[in-house]
């Protein structure tokens, strides 16, 4: 039968110095021996080996090293077991005390075999500790919903779990659009996410003011009520005046004069939402704002030159607009870029290749130019997906087309 050897002062007398590694070495004894005839044979076998300086017992007097400690198991008349020796010196002066061990090769009359298994960084092992423990009583914390820093608005809009985007026949929406009662239509994807991000899951995106689906105008006649929230610019009304004529609206909420869904915080998304209109309001408003932009204008005749007076008195272009200004500096002279709805941009495009780089992508948002906006553009422009024209100022032909935004830096800037 084996016996098993413990020590029962293990890691003793280690006080006043901080221990950073600790050497685990193996034996092997070829007969049977005890606990005290291995500790006495390394600290007699090693003395004088490696000079005054690495004594161990001197050493352990200092409490640069920690006590010996032996666990060994008697079988069959062998010995085999494990030595713990601590050390709040330097990784060198450990490495070293460490090879002396291996020098050993008898206990008493018996031989013997040590060999060193490792050198470990006690401080690191600590840390991983720590890190671990660190990791589980954050995740407790959490899960009991007592974070300190949850204000009482965060626990309850955590009922409005934010969701993931989803898609309805190749429109991005949000993931209630189908079981909710009620339906808010926006004009692109990144609103639809705007909206989630506000805890806002019944939403589905246009896809901008190009052809309606029919999927979208069957999905929205049979809900008890649907919003139409679009942006604070002429864009939006089109889209409204678009959605109006072709399925079933109740509601409009509109975002401030030049802001986008997709960029409103969340205090103004709640604020355009509760203030939402009557859609049959919103469109006696729109029909009696066309009326008087007729009168004012005087007919299709002067209709140009109305336009120009208006661009001439425009207000600057909002943050969003300003921003794609700037990187029309950036840009080499007579080059375009193109903006996709993800956000992303096209490297620069030379004027020739324009309308092939616009007729490739199905999902261009907005195009930039660092030149004149002509007429040519915009019919590149009315052909594609998108519906914002950023450029420097009015070229040959220049009339802005129904359903594009153009924004000319020597006006709105």
């Amino acid at each position: 039968m084996g016996r098993k050897n413990n020590p029962s002062n293990r890691g003793g007398g280690n006080k006043g110095k901080a221990m950073k590694y600790e050497i685990r070495a193996d034996i092997k004894v070829n007969g049977t021996v005890q606990r005290k005839d291995i500790i006495g044979a390394i600290m007699g076998q090693t003395e004088g080996l490696l000079g005054d300086d690495l004594e161990l017992r001197q050493l352990q007097r200092t409490a640069r090293v920690g006590h010996v400690d032996v666990e060994m198991e008697t079988k069959n008349g062998k010995v085999h077991g494990t030595i713990t020796i601590p050390s709040s010196m330097d990784n060198v002066e450990t490495a070293i005390i460490a090879s002396s061990l291996e020098t050993i090769d008898r206990i008493g009359p018996c031989d013997a075999i040590i060999k060193v298994m490792q050198i470990s960084d006690i401080r690191a092992t600590k840390r991983t500790a720590v890190v671990d423990r660190a990791k589980e009583l954050l995740l407790t914390m959490v899960n009991s919903g007592e974070a300190a820093s949850k204000t009482v608005i965060e626990e309850v809009r955590s009922v409005l779990t934010v969701g993931t985007a989803t898609s309805f026949h190749g429109l991005t929406c949000g993931p209630n659009v189908e079981s909710s009662s009620s339906l808010i239509i926006v004009e692109g994807r990144n609103d639809v996410r705007n909206l989630l991000n506000c805890g806002v899951k019944n939403a589905i995106s246009a896809d901008g003011s190009g052809n309606i689906k029919q999927e979208l105008i069957d999905l929205a006649n049979g809900k008890e009520s649907v919003t139409v929230a679009i942006d604070g610019d002429r864009g939006g009304e089109m889209l409204f005046m678009q959605l109006y004529d072709m399925m079933k609206v109740d509601h409009v909420a509109q975002a401030p004069v030049g802001q986008e869904w997709e960029l409103l915080p969340q205090k103004t998304v709640t604020m355009c939402l509760q203030k939402k209109v009557e859609a049959a309001k919103f469109k006696h408003q729109m029909d009696k704002k066309i009326a008087e932009d007729d009168q004012k204008y005087g007919g299709d005749k002067d209709w140009d030159k109305g336009m120009d007076e208006e661009f001439a008195s425009d207000e600057p272009a909002p943050a969003d607009i300003q921003e794609l200004f700037d990187k029309v500096d950036d840009m080499g002279k007579n080059k375009a870029l193109i903006r996709f709805a993800d956000g992303s941009f096209s490297e620069e495009i030379g004027p020739s290749k324009l309308e092939q780089a616009m007729s490739e992508s199905d999902n261009v948002e907005v195009v930039i130019l660092n030149g004149a906006v002509t007429d040519k553009v915009l019919d590149y422009v009315t052909k594609s997906t998108a519906s914002v024209v950023v450029g420097t100022k009015e070229g040959k032909g220049f009339a802005s087309p129904d359903g594009i935004d153009v924004w000319l830096a020597e006006i709105h800037r």
